[in-house]
């Protein structure tokens, strides 16, 4: 695996936490506790903090930045999907951030809201808990999760991050 410390920024990664070969990782990062970051993932805290909860998932080729001005901060159970692009915003626990999306300085995404796949969250957005953010620039569709809705998702997430770390070998 690629973690870099960037002079006096070294990441700070829980024991438990999975980090394929094929990610990156650099500078003021935490990642907590059961959490995975996949192949192309790119996790960098070089102009500020990124913080990632517990039991996340941060999924190939998704991008988390950061800002001198807002840190990036993802709670617990967050999972990041395919590409998406994350910088300088707050993710509530049990969102879901849908591939190929992008969430920009001073959004927050609040607890079991969904940003939808290919979404634009712009600077100062906020979505609500239970709300879905549809299209570019998204427009908020208000009560529209059941609470719970993505559990399933965030355990598999875990397990095969426990999968990789036992039995992913390279054979060429």
């Amino acid at each position: 695996m690629a973690i870099y410390a960037l002079g006096d920024q070294v990441p700070e990664i829980h024991p438990d936490a999975y980090v394929h070969p094929d990610a990156v990782v650099i500078g003021n990062v935490v990642l907590g506790a059961n959490s995975s970051v996949w192949p192309s993932a790119v996790v960098r805290g070089d102009d500020g903090f990124i913080y990632i909860g517990e039991r996340c998932s941060i999924q190939d080729g998704a991008v988390l930045h950061t800002t001198p001005f807002h840190p990036t901060t993802l709670g617990d159970e967050v999972t990041v999907g395919h590409l998406a692009h994350l910088e300088g915003c707050r993710v509530e626990d049990k969102a879901l951030i849908g591939s190929g999306s992008i969430v920009l300085h001073d959004a927050h995404i609040g607890r079991e809201a969904v940003v939808g796949a290919g979404a634009f969250v712009g600077n100062k957005k906020v979505v609500p808990a239970l709300a879905m953010a549809l299209g570019v620039p998204a427009t908020i569709k208000e009560h529209a999760v059941t609470p719970g809705h993505f559990d399933l998702g965030v355990e598999s997430y875990v397990h095969r991050a426990v999968r990789f770390r036992d039995h992913l070998r390279r054979i060429d």
